[in-house]
């Protein structure tokens, strides 16, 4: 396939390829690659999560709380949720298996659960391990899974559906925003769906799913056409038998992984698979990275990296591991990206709403960060300021505050953050992975950062680290 089709295909699937892992693929056919990635995943996270994921969550003993002890409460799950953001992104940055969790960021974004609402981080942490789980799963069993999922439950109000009240929100968004999409579906298919739903909610000791027959309509449903005493399995195996569901499915990945642009013709084809192989994952990935469209000139550098790719594949591709993975999640905060916590039940619409002419400049002002250079004490060449962590604290305080408040804006957390982002890069190791004179040496640098050609050339130098600071500051450096 050659090197240019193997970054291609390896900084599609994950945050960042080296370069040794590109020369590695680029003896490999599109088959052969493709496998070898599908081979490889992983459906476990390697970190070790924090030590309250499974801590009962009992929505009696909270309804009890006095006004004092509600607000301990309120404090302690912020913590939390910092935590718990931590705690992905050093999956992220650390995996073995980094298509994992591209994967499990998708269906973060399709089956939208957001932190805001849902409150306990420990839902939160529970519902992240199933999405990583079935990222390159089954669809069908992810369904039914996230829909018992209790902090799906929590968000999408299925907590209150019952016989004679139900409750719409699960039922619309399983239609319009996890299978058929907006138009495949009526009104009255959402309230005969809401009938369905109703009863399963969660005990109200333990936190967990829970079916209560008392609370479920037994009567006859029409849904779709078909007519029955229909319960929620039985409603989602019934979206899952139209066409429509692995149509909207394939589209979305396709804009996810090859083009904002999908080809309708090439999306039926491959739903067309995806349905056929009863809704398998890794069949549907198979050919959407096989396909002459993803390999395709005109779909290269034309995808926009989200906040947490530009910032974990960054760290990944120079080999930068933090100390403290707090300010990751502020800088993608303040890139508009808050993982845990989408904007709204669509989630993050993505690409070029990425960018706007803050968060460019807050994104050339952390590279002009991560990549400034000073001479050495000595004077033999350019280093790059160690760490200074003692404005972690300070963060926190940050991360606690609200998203997209106007006080995120202030220069002194961007002051912070910038100290917070003082991680080192061992420069000289990292530049001495390639090979031949300067000039052979800068142009394989630059083919492996690059996803297409840069708008400005850069001006020849000595200086390595000079170098790497021209190409990230070069806007192609947000396109993969």
């Amino acid at each position: 396939m050659g090197y240019e089709e193997a970054r291609h295909l390896l900084n599609r699937t994950s945050f960042a390829a080296d370069e040794g892992q590109v020369q590695e693929f680029a003896g490999l056919t599109r088959e052969q690659a493709v496998d070898r990635l599908l081979s490889s995943i992983q459906t476990q996270a390697q970190t070790p999560p924090p030590e309250w994921v499974n801590e009962v969550i009992s929505l009696r003993k909270i309804r009890s709380m006095s006004e004092e002890e509600r607000e301990n409460f309120r404090k302690r799950y912020r913590e939390y949720g910092i935590e718990l953001r931590a705690w992905w992104y050093q999956e992220m940055l650390s995996t073995p298996s980094p298509f994992t969790e591209k994967m499990t960021l998708f269906w973060h974004n399709h089956f939208t659960s957001s932190l805001q609402k849902v409150k306990a981080p420990q839902f939160m942490y529970h519902q992240n391990v199933l999405l990583r789980q079935y990222a390159l799963g089954n669809f069908g069993e992810m369904l039914h899974a996230v829909s018992k999922d209790p902090a799906m439950i929590v968000y999408l109000d299925n907590v209150s559906n019952r016989k004679g009240q139900p409750n719409e929100n699960f039922a619309r968004e399983v239609m319009e925003l996890f299978t058929l999409g907006e138009g495949h579906y009526t009104e009255q298919d959402v309230k005969e769906a809401a009938r369905a739903f109703s009863g399963w909610s969660l005990d109200r000791e333990t936190g967990q799913f829970r079916f209560y027959p008392h609370l479920h309509d037994e009567g006859l449903k029409t849904i779709l056409g078909q007519t029955g005493n229909f319960d929620g399995d039985a409603v989602l195996d019934i979206l899952l038998s139209k066409p429509q569901t692995a149509e909207f499915i394939t589209t979305k990945l396709w804009r996810e992984f090859i083009s904002p642009t999908p080809n309708p013709r090439e999306v039926k084809r491959m739903a067309a698979l995806f349905r056929d192989s009863h809704y398998d994952i890794k069949t549907l990935m198979r050919a959407l990275l096989t396909s002459e469209d993803f390999y395709a000139k005109e779909n290269r550098g034309v995808l926009i990296k989200s906040p947490v790719e530009f910032i974990v594949g960054t760290l990944r591709q120079f080999n930068i591991q933090p100390p403290d993975m707090r300010p990751l999640a502020f800088a993608a905060r303040q890139l508009g990206q808050d993982i845990f916590m989408p904007p709204n039940v669509k989630g993050w619409p993505g690409g070029e709403s990425w960018i706007n002419s803050n968060t460019l400049l807050i994104r050339k002002q952390l590279l002009e960060h991560l990549f400034r250079a000073r001479e050495m004490p000595d004077g033999s060449g350019p280093i790059l300021e160690r760490s200074a962590m003692g404005s972690s604290q300070a963060l926190q305080s940050d991360l606690d505050s609200k998203p997209n408040s106007p006080s995120d804006r202030e220069p002194r957390k961007m002051t912070r953050l910038q100290r917070a982002l003082n991680f080192q890069f061992d420069s000289d190791t990292w530049c001495a992975q390639f090979k031949g004179n300067l000039i052979e040496k800068q142009n394989q640098m630059t083919r492996l950062l690059l996803a297409i050609e840069p708008l400005q050339k850069p001006q020849p130098t000595t200086d390595c680290i000079e170098f790497i600071r021209q190409l990230v500051l070069d806007p192609v450096y947000q396109l993969k």
